[in-house]
């Protein structure tokens, strides 16, 4: 029986680019084909904008409804959720939700970025760079929050603002960079706690999976893919963003590395 749900984001959530939204479906479908569900698509697509974090709150609030709706429903029927998301700012409706119905979990942000910037410190005003700093409660975003900074890893970041990177130490956010991120270092800062995991397809070295603001110095898809191996029986969660999707590309061998890299989350809840 399978123990998970596949839920799509396809509505605009500050998305800057068109690929995004196309990314994410794209994953989607790959996913569905492999292990023979449907996804559960909350939003509809519409042009990108770079509009700033007010307007792009707002725009997004609908679709955000959505995840959450959806989110909490495969929680409360005990599944464990993977939200296919086009952008980090989807993490808005899935975070709280996790850390509501599981309260001890660690949140492990795998991204080249911290995104824990709020209106104050941001230089970009780019919703997706305060997400995580706004679900832990750092800035008033008019959503849920909840998530304990402290419970929070940041994994395989490599582009950071001065000021961000104060609040992430202000705010005892452990951080693991590419060079000190290894599976041992996540499990020693996990400890005993089960996971709910964020993957931003940036935090891979370019050239693996075309993502929106690359950044070089990452990951190779085998570590991601060994870390939900250690994992395993302990993923409550899994949301993957920011697959942006280039126009006349098929991108086969992109969604291979990434059926392959969730494969053990899949296994792990009833493949």
């Amino acid at each position: 029986m399978k123990m998970f749900d596949l839920i799509l984001s396809q509505g605009r959530l500050a998305d800057r680019k068109d690929g995004t939204i196309k990314g994410a479906k794209l994953t989607a479908q790959a996913l569905a084909d492999e292990y023979s569900i449907t996804p559960i698509t909350c939003g509809r697509p519409s042009a990108a904008l770079n509009d700033n974090w007010k307007q792009s709150l707002s725009a997004g609030s609908e679709v955000l409804n959505e995840i959450e709706l959806a989110i909490e429903s495969s929680l409360l029927k005990g599944h464990h959720p993977c939200l296919i998301g086009n952008t980090c700012s989807s993490s808005f409706a899935s975070l709280p939700l996790a850390v509501k119905y599981h309260p001890t979990a660690k949140v492990i942000w795998i991204d080249a970025h911290g995104d824990f910037n709020t209106p104050e410190t941001t230089d970009s005003g780019y919703l997706g760079g305060m997400v995580l700093a706004g679900v832990c409660g750092l800035w008033e975003s008019g959503r849920k929050k909840g998530v304990n900074p402290e419970s929070v890893i940041v994994a395989g970041v490599r582009d950071l603002d001065p000021e961000e990177e104060r609040l992430l130490h202000e705010n005892k956010v452990t951080v693991l960079n590419p060079t000190s991120f290894s599976v041992e270092s996540v499990l020693e800062a996990v400890g005993e706690s089960d996971v709910w995991i964020h993957i931003d397809w940036d935090v891979l070295e370019p050239g693996y999976i075309p993502a929106d603001y690359s950044v070089t110095g990452g990951l190779v898809p085998s570590q991601i893919e060994c870390l939900l191996s250690s994992l395993s029986g302990r993923i409550l969660g899994l949301e993957v963003t920011e697959f942006c999707a280039e126009t006349g590309c098929n991108h086969t061998a992109e969604l291979n590395y990434i059926v392959k890299t969730l494969a053990p989350f899949f296994k792990q809840h009833g493949n």
